[in-house]
């Protein structure tokens, strides 16, 4: 039988060449954990999908790690959207072209599962057994990009929406078309494309099947910096030119206003079909360093140990930061009211990510109603209950 992966263990008084011999006598073919309570899954590179032009930045062909499911679990799935940011500009393209956020030439052989996409169910209750598939990021704009033209100067590729398809056709052939359940989800960037390409990834599966969304750290709103400017508005502008976004946006959105505005979740969330579940903090840590601070407007580096840790925020700062919370959460409050949503906004000076267990299902969790993020999320994927709290706490906090 096959062994998956192999994390290098130490263990005393085996060598590893002696474990890993143990291993095979044992037959044991489930992935390893490590030391730190992850698993760690070798990489698929998807070479078929150049074809059809569904590449990273460099050219190269996109990839995923897929940790197969096992029984109640074999025909339902997790399918996990990597964030990373954006490249607004062919300079940072080029930059990031060179990176594994562009290409899988640089990508680690092996990534993590933890969190959502943890192997036991100690750590992740509800969706430990299911097919776990984690989605490398190589695009720069959610996987929403489609430009047929490539510049022979540059020879930089924005086919997000190619690889987003072409991914998600791989998986329909390695079973994800018998599929009972499945979730599209992500962190970051990756929560923004789960958002965007929500409707789209329901439509690919089986119409019997129950098939949600859960989009973290992913809510990016149309703020304002500290100077009244529209820094992230801009950004989102150059994004959606840039890599061709439009026609890949939700079309109920675009044809209501410009293309751009459909990036923010603010614009795009009430045009969705399917039940979405959202997971953000009400001061969400990169949009308080990119959003309301970006460093260009600090220059002498006022902001610096305040964005570090808020406990070294000044008074003023602190005002500052609690203004755009009450701005997040009068954007997040105009949504018109969905039964079928679920939401879960912490006061944490955060980026929440789902594929840390710390983060996911712990003792040291984020809770609200005594629940945590894995609880809520499972309560409400299942139906056994809603979920849609704000944390009352009345100001930023740090969390562990």
């Amino acid at each position: 039988m096959k062994i998956e992966v192999v994390h290098e263990i130490h263990m005393r008084g085996l060598t590893k060449t002696f474990f890993l011999a143990l291993l095979a006598l044992l037959c044991i073919t489930h992935v390893l954990g490590t030391d730190d309570n992850y698993s760690y899954i070798n990489i698929t590179v998807l070479h078929s999908a150049t074809a059809q032009g569904a590449v990273c930045l460099d050219g190269s062909p996109p990839a995923y790690h897929l940790d197969r499911g096992h029984g109640t679990g074999l025909h339902s799935w997790v399918i996990y959207l990597d964030g990373g940011g954006w490249c607004n500009n062919i300079s940072d393209c080029l930059n990031r072209s060179t990176k594994f956020l562009g290409s899988s030439t640089k990508m680690k052989r092996q990534s993590f599962f933890g969190g959502i996409l943890h192997n036991t169910s100690k750590e992740n209750p509800e969706f430990h057994n299911w097919n776990r598939v984690r989605v490398k990021y190589c695009d720069g704009a959610s996987f929403t990009g489609d430009v047929e033209q490539i510049n022979p100067e540059n020879k930089l590729y924005f086919r997000g929406a190619r690889i987003f398809k072409a991914i998600m056709e791989d998986l329909w052939c390695k079973g994800m078309k018998n599929a009972e359940n499945a979730i599209l989800t992500g962190t970051s960037a990756g929560g923004l494309a789960t958002i965007l390409n929500c409707d789209k990834f329901k439509s690919l599966l089986p119409g019997s099947a129950r098939v949600k969304c859960v989009a973290s750290a992913g809510f990016f709103i149309d703020g304002k910096t500290i100077t009244g400017t529209s820094h992230i508005q801009e950004m989102y502008e150059e994004i959606v030119s840039l890599h061709g976004s439009a026609k890949n946006l939700p079309s109920a959105c675009t044809s209501a206003m410009e293309p751009s505005l459909c990036f923010f979740p603010q614009n795009v969330v009430s045009y969705i079909q399917t039940p979405l579940f959202i997971i953000n903090s009400v001061y969400d840590s990169w949009q308080i360093n990119n959003t309301l601070v970006p460093s260009y407007l600090d220059p002498q580096h006022a902001w610096k140990g305040c964005i570090k840790n808020i406990s070294s925020c000044t008074s003023s700062q602190l005002i500052i930061i609690r203004a755009f919370g009450v701005e997040f959460l009068k954007i997040f409050g105009a949504l018109p009211p969905c039964f079928t949503r679920g939401y879960f906004l912490t006061s944490c000076y955060s980026h929440g990510d789902i594929l840390s267990t710390s983060y996911w299902y712990n003792t040291t969790s984020p809770r609200l109603l005594s629940k945590t993020i894995a609880e809520a999320v499972g309560d409400w994927y299942f139906e056994r209950a809603g979920f849609q709290h704000i944390d009352p706490y009345p100001d930023v906090k740090n969390c562990k």
